[in-house]
């Protein structure tokens, strides 16, 4: 994942929440609703915005310090549904119309300025730390500034999950489903209007069970997840949900039956069982459970809608602790600026990750964190002071005309001087886009590698090869995958090290961006690597070369969708007892990468024929050894890689043999 929302629930916090909404004639609000007229404020929807900024912004730090920290964009996703369906209703009530014109200026004031602001500079700064952040810019930036990127990057068969090139603006995938929402929900609000407001709710709710059955029925486990989670069709119930609730909650009638007050005993539960029920989710879902696209995502849009409620509600006995928490002056703070927080947080974690190097589990890891949190920080804080705040009180002529009168200060010298700075930030940022690479450097050397490894296996030369392991002993997989660690290896069994002729490797892009340093090191080995593998493709090319694998096996599968316990010890079943057999454990941005590498170190444990190669330490003290995307390895990486695996093999030969292998040490070429 992988990987939103926040336009400050789309950048509509300020303007839905000063919106007047009609007094009953009693001057009484009804219960559950704040009270209203001109500057009422809705409090405590901006420490909703704190928890959802903070889950994004934790997930994208480290995805293993909080795995489903990515729901912090479904929590925004309520929260502006709400905001934005409240704003139009309390129009309507107010004046008897809704006027989309100014509603879609107010929106662009408030999204524009900030966006262009983030993408031109990131873009800038790019330029001079690494070309492979400006791959399909171009692209980017037409997506970003559309407000199209979740549909421009659904066909350009881009991964959220799994990328060879970092995009600096992934993140604006949300972006795009809530400026789609924008343009198209206030006309549909107004066709509503003509229904009465249990239709209205009935519709809502409608549409969000659609679009979360759609995600729930075009997701494929063990597939990248991309397509469901980008698409507006499959991602709009957390939107839908605030809608409804909006919906309800502004309806004296229906007011009543959302206010959490009114629910019995139970209501005294509900608002705090909701957040811990989001919370929990955001620690145990990831972006490869299939509960998080069948259910999780759902439950975590009615978990915050419950929330919302609860924050928003004004009880007779006064002010809750939730809601004490909510308006705390730290969460106000952060939830208004995490409309800004959100644009630059993304960049500035790429930019710093290859300006300063750091590898997941280390101090530095966590020192250069910490400044990506205060850079980001710093940023937004000047972005809401600077441009957020004077486009949105004074409008795009406001703005101009202020320029104008700060212009009119300086000399005529002082006047071309800036004229031309912005002229020439403005070429260059040109120059940039039409130069940028089609491709990362990464990407360019899996192409080449993986062609190689395509050559090498039609041209394999057939003399010199020890001949395949075949014993009687060596277990077939059986139909439930079950493990066959008990089975005696048989008295020709060799555990000797082997020489590369003796090799068989099967792997992903991590083998595939290691070949020649894995030939270098085992000249003659037998590669048969591909990039976007799975355990199960691993399966599939054991199985098919059957007994003509050789007596020693190297694996290194799981970067792509994670490691599979039953497809690992099928493939271990195949090569039987007999054969050497080393496991390479992943290294990544993932937040599985603990919980895959014990998965192998368990199906390793009890085989006397296997052992785990820990790729993950040794490039864990490495982290300069890694290419952009911090996931492959750099030329000296792929040798680090190579060498962990014979390093493996020996140690897995000495433990079988009692006989100490000693491996020369091999100079980078």
């Amino acid at each position: 994942m992988t990987t939103s929302a926040i336009s400050r629930a789309a950048g509509s916090s300020q303007t839905a929440e000063t919106a007047t909404e009609a007094e009953p004639r009693s001057g009484r609000a009804p219960a559950g609703r704040a009270s209203s007229g001109r500057g009422a404020r809705i409090e405590g929807l901006d420490g909703l915005r704190a928890l959802a900024i903070v889950g994004v912004l934790v997930y994208h730090l480290n995805a293993s310090w909080l795995p489903g920290g990515f729901l912090g964009v479904d929590v925004f996703f309520v929260v502006s549904g709400f905001l934005i369906t409240t704003l139009l209703l309390r129009e309507h009530q107010r004046t008897g119309r809704i006027a989309l014109s100014q509603f879609w200026v107010r929106r662009a004031r408030r999204l524009l300025p900030a966006l262009v602001l983030c993408v031109v500079t990131s873009v800038l700064i790019a330029r001079a730390v690494s070309q492979d952040l400006l791959v399909d810019v171009g692209r980017q930036m037409l997506g970003a500034l559309t407000f199209s990127t979740n549909w421009i990057e659904i066909t350009a068969g881009t991964s959220y999950f799994d990328q060879t090139a970092p995009q600096l603006f992934m993140n604006f995938w949300s972006l795009a489903v809530e400026e789609q929402f924008y343009l198209l929900w206030p006309l549909l609000t107004l066709a509503l209007l003509t229904v009465s407001s249990r239709v209205r709710v009935g519709v809502a709710l409608s549409v969000g069970l659609a679009s979360s059955v759609l995600m729930a029925v075009l997701f494929t486990p063990g597939t990248d997840a991309t397509r469901v989670y980008y698409g507006t069709d499959t991602h709009v119930m957390g939107l839908m949900a605030g809608a409804a609730l909006a919906f309800a909650w502004t309806n004296p009638g229906l007011a009543t039956r959302v206010a959490p007050s009114r629910w019995g005993r139970f209501g005294s539960y509900a608002v705090p069982l909701a957040l811990v029920v989001l919370l929990a989710e955001m620690v145990l879902l990831d972006e490869q459970s299939p509960l998080t696209f069948r259910g999780g995502i759902v439950l975590a849009s009615l978990a915050t809608a419950v929330l919302v409620m609860g924050v928003v509600e004004r009880r007779p006995g006064g002010v809750t602790a939730i809601q004490r928490v909510m308006r705390h002056p730290v969460s106000g703070w952060v939830g208004a600026r995490s409309y800004s927080i959100y644009l630059w947080h993304w960049p500035v974690i790429l930019l710093v990750a290859l300006d300063n190097p750091s590898a997941p589990g280390t101090m530095s890891h966590l020192l250069t964190r910490v400044w990506c949190v205060l850079v980001t920080l710093a940023l937004a804080d000047l972005t809401f002071r600077f441009v957020e705040t004077p486009f949105r009180t004074l409008g795009f002529r406001g703005v101009a005309s202020a320029a104008r009168g700060g212009l009119s200060i300086l000399t005529l010298r002082g006047r071309r001087g800036l004229t031309a700075a912005v002229a020439v930030l403005a070429l260059g940022t040109g120059v940039i886009v039409v130069t940028a690479p089609d491709q990362s450097e990464t990407a360019r050397m899996l192409a080449e590698n993986e062609a190689a490894a395509d050559a090498m296996a039609t041209t394999a030369p057939t003399s010199g090869v020890t001949a395949p392991v075949r014993a009687s002993a060596t277990p077939r997989p059986t139909a439930t995958g079950a493990p066959s660690s008990g089975a005696p290896t048989t008295a020709n069994a060799s555990f000797s090290m082997p020489a590369g002729t003796e090799i068989d490797a099967y792997g992903d892009s991590i083998m595939v961006g290691s070949l020649q340093a894995l030939r270098y090191y085992f000249p003659g080995i037998r590669i048969d690597a591909k990039s976007n593998r799975r355990w199960s493709d691993g399966l599939a090319e054991v199985t098919a070369r059957g007994d003509g694998n050789r007596r020693a096996v190297i694996l290194a599968f799981g970067t792509n969708a994670g490691v599979d316990e039953d497809r690992v010890k099928q493939v271990l079943d195949v090569l039987g007892p007999n054969r050497m057999v080393v496991l390479v454990n992943i290294m990544g941005p993932f937040a599985r990468v603990d919980t895959d590498n014990a998965t192998l170190e368990l199906v390793a444990r009890g085989r006397r024929n296997v052992v785990v190669a820990d790729w993950a330490d040794a490039i864990r003290a490495h982290p300069e050894q890694v290419q952009s995307d911090r996931v492959h390895p750099t030329i000296k990486g792929a040798h680090l890689f190579s060498k962990t695996v014979r390093q493996a093999m020996a140690d897995l030969s000495a433990r079988n043999t009692g006989k100490t292998v000693v491996l020369k040490e091999l100079p980078i070429p």
